[in-house]
């Protein structure tokens, strides 16, 4: 990919992205982990693999403003009307539609390509780990879902269909804690075990310091 493409899909890119909790700076950890993945297989198409990185996320303003939305299937359609503009082959802007249509991780789609499975797996990596952890603390405050909710006798919530509540530590145990055994590479598997420690000890002492200011048992993560 040459410098004026990459510069062009960056810039459309900028324009799209509005959420903190994924802001270009995701967007960049994403890339810089999808291109450390690809080193290590073989046959990857790289100017699919790094429009789709760059771009992965540009359909989350749609998803926020309607709800019933995909954000990657919206995004997938803007990556592919874009760079067909810039004057991508269709085979190739086809390609990277389905790299972002499947990324998501609560999504229908799997991931079929090496180029969409290095994204997904890109992607996840920065659900995992303490960045992981202060993303989604983030994205939390941004929506107004609290740290923890409490069950009528007064025990902490920890998963989702619970009450139809909605926290941080429901979050942590529906997708968090979970992710780590959904990745496709083998490189990405390696990277995440490393980070799979720091959040979990996170969580634990988090609990632990919930029920010493509020009193009650709660069940650690084994």
């Amino acid at each position: 990919m040459t410098k004026e493409a990459y510069a062009a899909i960056e810039v459309y890119m900028l324009t799209c992205m509005k959420d903190v909790a994924h802001d270009k700076h995701h967007i960049y950890r994403v890339l810089s982990v999808a291109v450390d993945i690809a080193a290590h297989e073989k046959n990857v198409n790289m100017d699919v693999l790094i429009a789709a990185c760059v771009m992965h996320d540009i359909g989350r303003g749609a998803q926020e403003i309607d709800p019933k939305l995909c954000h990657a299937q919206v995004g997938g359609q803007m990556a592919y009307d874009f760079l067909l503009t810039q004057n991508w082959q269709q085979a190739q802007a086809l390609h990277v539609q389905e790299c972002i249509s499947t990324h998501r991780y609560r999504g229908d789609n799997i991931p079929h390509s090496i180029e969409a499975k290095i994204l997904f797996d890109a992607d996840k990596m920065d659900a995992c780990g303490a960045i992981g952890i202060a993303r989604t603390l983030i994205y939390a405050g941004q929506m107004d879902i609290p740290m923890y909710a409490k069950s009528e006798d007064g025990n902490i919530l920890t998963e989702k269909m619970e009450s139809g509540t909605h926290s941080f530590v429901q979050e942590y145990n529906f997708k968090l804690k979970k992710v780590y055994d959904t990745f496709y590479t083998a490189h990405a598997k390696t990277i995440a075990s490393e980070r799979q420690e720091i959040a979990k000890n996170f969580y634990n002492g988090f609990m632990s310091e919930i029920q010493t200011n509020i009193g009650g048992l709660f069940t650690h993560e084994n």
